[in-house]
């Protein structure tokens, strides 16, 4: 303990004032103690001055941010993220960011790319709903947010021949991309709504392997699955390069037929950081969504096609990608309104929790770029 003039701790000394300096003394410390406080509610004054100059400059930077070095991207070798494949392979992404640099990724299932981007390995990636949901709900609404659509359509269960119908399917086996994906949520729900039991270890009455796309077309081949939910281009390949059968087109599950396969997903830390760079993105991706629009089929086939050889190693047979394409609807619209279905479904499924998915959705920025308005159906701000 530091020592004062009045402490008795032994080896000091301690001073008596004399009784005629006491009102000295007395004036002395009033004075003293004058100063202190005048000098303390300076300080108070100057720190108050400064939080709250920092408090109203935060706001201001927030909302400004700065374009971003460099943007991380990811996205799926599916025709189902063709905007994704346009629009980097044609440079029409890396044109709308300008001087921000462009370096991208690519996954096999949602789970694994919004594992990638909660770890600041991506910054927005290119995605299935579901994983979106799951990551959303499991972070108490901070991960990510959805800022646009990218593909609708385009995910089937296909299964051997012999597989008539669902009560053939007990103690079959089926694949699916990854555990919590998209057409995994999709399965399981399914076959819930048929009175089947599923367990994420791959118990059940009906056995879910999670498994690449790529593997489960050999194992489908050499006769280890019965089946698989997959988005496109894989579902063509089991039909037209396996002899698969379509069991359940997912369209035909969904109110007129709309259903989300692709959306696009930004970190909400990214965003608020570098409102810019998601906002030339979004430019970007609008712009590769007219152009798969607009394009005649023969240019956008190839165009993906190579896209696809570069992934893959082999360009696809031109019957499979012209399947593919056909099942497919590209648009910014990430169909909100289907959202509180998908939750409900991966609830079904057992792989996420129910919740309240209010603020998943940011289309702020695409409905600046596009031309038309987009709804988040009351799940955010548009």
């Amino acid at each position: 303990m530091a020592n004062t003039p009045e402490s008795s701790t032994p080896g000091t000394t301690r001073i008596v004032a004399g009784e005629n300096d006491k009102p000295k003394r007395k004036r002395g410390i009033q004075i003293a103690v004058a100063a202190g406080i005048v000098l303390l509610l300076g300080a108070g004054a100057a720190v108050a001055s400064a939080v709250s100059a920092n408090n109203a400059s935060q706001p201001a930077a927030v909302a400004t941010g700065t374009p971003a070095a460099e943007l991380k991207l990811g996205y799926f070798g599916n025709v189902t993220h063709a905007p994704a494949l346009v629009g980097v392979s044609k440079g029409i992404i890396a044109k709308n960011l300008g001087d921000t640099k462009l370096s991208t990724q690519v996954f096999n299932a949602g789970p694994a790319a919004i594992e990638a981007l909660n770890a600041g390995a991506i910054d927005a990636t290119y995605i299935g709903p579901n994983p979106a949901i799951n990551s959303f709900v499991k972070s108490g609404g901070e991960s990510v947010s959805v800022i646009a659509g990218a593909a609708a359509g385009g995910a089937q269960l296909v299964v051997k021949p012999e597989i008539a119908s669902a009560a053939d399917l007990k103690g079959k086996t089926l694949a699916s991309p990854q555990l919590g994906g998209t057409q995994d949520v999709a399965l399981r729900a399914w076959l819930g709504k048929q009175g089947y039991k599923t367990t994420p270890d791959g118990g059940g009455d009906v056995k879910i392997n999670p498994t690449e796309n790529a593997q489960t077309l050999k194992l489908f081949q050499d006769g280890k699955l019965d089946g698989a939910w997959l988005p496109e281009p894989w579902a063509s390949r089991l039909v037209l390069e396996a002899g698969a059968k379509v069991l359940v087109d997912e369209k035909d599950l969904w109110d007129k037929g709309e259903f989300t396969t692709t959306i696009l997903i930004v970190s909400k830390k990214f965003a608020a950081e570098h409102p810019q760079t998601v906002k030339a993105l979004l430019k970007g991706h609008v712009e590769s969504v007219k152009w798969l629009n607009s394009a005649p089929a023969a240019e956008k086939a190839s165009t993906i096609n190579a896209v696809l050889k570069d992934t893959a190693g082999k360009p696809l047979p031109d019957n499979v990608i012209d399947r593919s394409l056909k099942n497919i609807t590209f648009s910014v619209d990430p169909l909100a309104g289907t959202y509180k279905k998908l939750l409900q479904d991966g609830v079904d499924a057992g792989t996420t929790k129910p919740a309240d998915i209010n603020g998943l959705f940011d289309l702020r920025a695409l409905n600046e770029v596009s031309d038309t308005k987009t709804s988040a159906a009351g799940l955010g701000k548009e």
